[in-house]
């Protein structure tokens, strides 16, 4: 039994390695509708740092594991700017890793918000 677990911890760590290693290319586009913000969009206040959300474990759907590292993200976003959307992120990235049938995903991007008038 010690030895399962173990091995499930090694494998986890070489995925989540691999996946924060992966070059942008092999990530997976946002599935959000719209353009996403850019460092030139009119009208937005965007954070200095991209932040990271990925949810717990992994997912026996992509869909449901892309959701809940859109809400991980949104919770950590949510925190620097109240009114922070994932459509209006800067750099959007969904990364996802499969291991088996489940899957792991994670939301990268720069919150922003819209400009106080």
């Amino acid at each position: 039994m010690f030895r399962i677990a173990s091995m499930s911890q090694i494998i986890f760590g070489a995925v989540a390695l691999a996946v924060l290693g992966a070059p942008a290319w092999a990530a997976e586009p946002p599935q959000e509708a719209g353009a996403p913000a850019t460092q030139s969009d009119p009208g937005l206040e965007c954070h200095d740092k991209a932040l990271t959300g990925s949810g717990a474990g992994f997912k026996s759907s992509q869909e449901e594991s892309e959701e809940a590292a859109k809400t991980d993200w949104l919770e950590k976003a949510q925190a620097i700017y109240a009114d922070a959307d994932w459509a209006t992120a800067k750099d959007p990235l969904m990364q996802c890793v499969k291991q088996g049938l489940y899957s792991k995903c994670f939301a990268i991007g720069v919150p922003c918000r819209p400009e106080p008038e």
